[in-house]
């Protein structure tokens, strides 16, 4: 890896935006997606199958709905049926979408849309009853005979612009249809008698699916997951209510010589520790996403509504809301919590609808980024009295912050970088980085000397959090081991950021093995009831 030339600094700074790093998912992160709960997208993951014998694809994981409890009933968390769930894919570096995955849902109930009845009272005074709840008895794999309602799909692989673009419905080799479906969320487990249970129960709806010139097969899943992001989320949003540094010598020591006073890593600080979430899952031979370009590929998600919704006053399951108008983009994610700590309020819903070419609007946030400034603000004084220092800032110096220009918007040379250099918010994988096995991953991705993990693309199991407090405040004025050789980037120097080299943490630990090894990945979702 090397610095940016200045002449495409220089392009990048004067007219695009790199999405600072952040703290959290994507959870409630604007006002008005906040109003559309089955269009949030909580997290996206790009990375390089790590399933064994599965080198030669590329898995991409939406995740909506966020904060779901398993005991959410009785209605749980369906897709909205009206909307659009796409995954884009640029692999050029224009900043374009040159392919997009859409998928578009569909809610019904047996008999026609009038769900499961029972007969209701004595002979001759007998009312035949619509029951209340999604299932009216046990669910097994091959057996749904008890359930009440129910969700499919269409996926459609779209070849350039999303709106105008060649659109094919592709097809469930399974089926020989275009139609998929959707399991019904992890009720408890007297519905699906165990964990075990709902799993093989899951497992029928992973679909092989026909990508038109594709030699190989692709794979989708959607459907309710154990939630995989951990984040302090509580005490982050409450002005950092603990001192965000390891208190232990090392993560996990136990031995409090750290930090003094700094949070320790448990299980504990893992405020999603006991929520759900709606995954769109896609597994694609690479060799079908490439294109033309150098290998690497920029990739995001969106959800968008038509424009316009009248709601039905007699509202009914099949008939509540009349919509019409142009498909209206209403959420956005690529790398994880841009919007929500990074973009000011007063841009959040316009970033939620944007499109990464049109990021040089939001330029300053990157360049000139207030949440190390907020870092400063909140624990200057306390850093210098705990450690009898005068440190003038915590925050990092460098005015452009070049070293997140390059980590967040146009990719490190030679590891992540697309062909064409384009400025804009977007998770970036190289295809051509060998997936590293989940036991061998590193939670610090390639901070952690793994170039297979993030910002090369996001795995489940990469620490984002604390990857992004330490990059935010100044880890990359400082050498990180590339190849097991700490190497400078050139980006900034340690003059620059005071505290650089300081082990920021939420105190939330993941790594891979809390994951599956195999697609698609995120693990089983807690039941609602045990």
């Amino acid at each position: 890896m090397k610095a940016l030339t200045p002449s495409i600094l220089a392009v990048v700074v004067c007219s695009t935006l790199v999405s600072a790093p952040s703290e959290a998912s994507s959870h409630r992160e604007a006002p008005n997606i906040s109003r559309f709960p089955t269009l949030d997208s909580t997290d996206f993951y790009a990375f390089n199958s790590y399933e064994q014998g599965r080198g030669d694809y590329v898995t991409l994981i939406a995740n909506y709905i966020p904060l779901q409890d398993g005991y959410g009933g009785p209605n749980y968390f369906a897709m909205d049926p009206d909307a659009t769930y796409s995954i884009h894919i640029d692999n050029d570096g224009d900043a374009i979408e040159d392919i997009s995955f859409a998928f578009n849902f569909k809610s019904m109930l047996p008999n026609d849309n009038q769900g499961v009845a029972l007969t209701i009272g004595p002979e001759g005074n007998q009312r035949t009853v619509a029951v209340p709840l999604k299932n009216v008895g046990g669910v097994a794999a091959g057996n749904n005979a008890a359930v009440n309602f129910s969700e499919s799909y269409t996926m459609t692989m779209i070849a350039g612009d999303q709106r105008t673009g060649s659109k094919t419905m592709l097809t469930n080799t399974m089926t020989s249809s275009n139609e998929f479906h959707k399991p019904l969320d992890y009720i408890g487990d007297k519905t699906f008698s165990s964990m075990d249970g709902y799993k093989s129960y899951a497992a029928q709806f992973v679909y092989q699916v026909a990508i038109p010139g594709c030699d190989g097969m692709a794979k989708v899943f959607v459907g309710q997951r154990k939630d995989p992001f951990v984040v302090n989320l509580g005490k982050t949003f409450d002005l950092v209510n603990y001192v965000p540094v390891e208190g232990d010598s090392a993560p996990g020591a136990g031995d409090g010589e750290g930090f003094p006073g700094g949070i320790t890593q448990s299980a504990d600080n893992d405020d999603l520790a006991d929520k759900n979430v709606t995954a769109i899952a896609i597994e694609v031979p690479k060799s079908c996403v490439v294109g033309n370009g150098n290998g690497t590929i920029g990739t995001w998600t969106t959800a968008s509504l038509p424009q316009a919704r009248i709601l039905n006053p007699n509202a009914k399951f099949a008939n509540n809301a009349v919509n019409g108008g142009a498909l209206t983009q209403v959420s956005r994610l690529g790398n994880p919590l841009v919007n929500e700590l990074v973009i000011g309020l007063k841009d959040k819903d316009t970033f939620s609808s944007s499109q990464p070419k049109d990021d040089g609007q939001f330029i300053d946030y990157v360049t000139h980024p207030s949440l190390p400034e907020l870092l400063n603000i909140l624990f200057k004084d306390a850093v210098n009295t705990t450690l009898g220092a005068n440190l003038a800032t915590l925050a990092p110096t460098n005015f452009p912050r070049n070293d997140l220009v390059t980590a967040f918007l146009t990719g490190f040379p030679g590891v992540n970088q697309l062909a064409t250099v384009t400025g804009a918010e977007m998770l970036r994988l190289n295809t051509n980085i060998a997936a590293k096995a989940q036991a061998d991953q590193s939670a610090f991705g390639v901070a952690g000397d793994d170039l297979a993990g993030f910002p090369n693309g996001r795995r489940p199991g990469d620490d984002v959090v604390d990857i992004a407090l330490r990059v935010v405040m100044g880890r990359l004025c400082y050498p990180i081991p590339v190849n097991g050789t700490n190497t400078d980037l050139g980006l900034c120097t340690s003059d620059d950021a005071s505290v650089g080299n300081v082990p920021f943490t939420d105190g939330a630990p993941v790594n891979a093995t809390m994951m599956d090894a195999s697609f698609p990945y995120l693990a089983t979702p807690l039941a609602g009831s045990k």
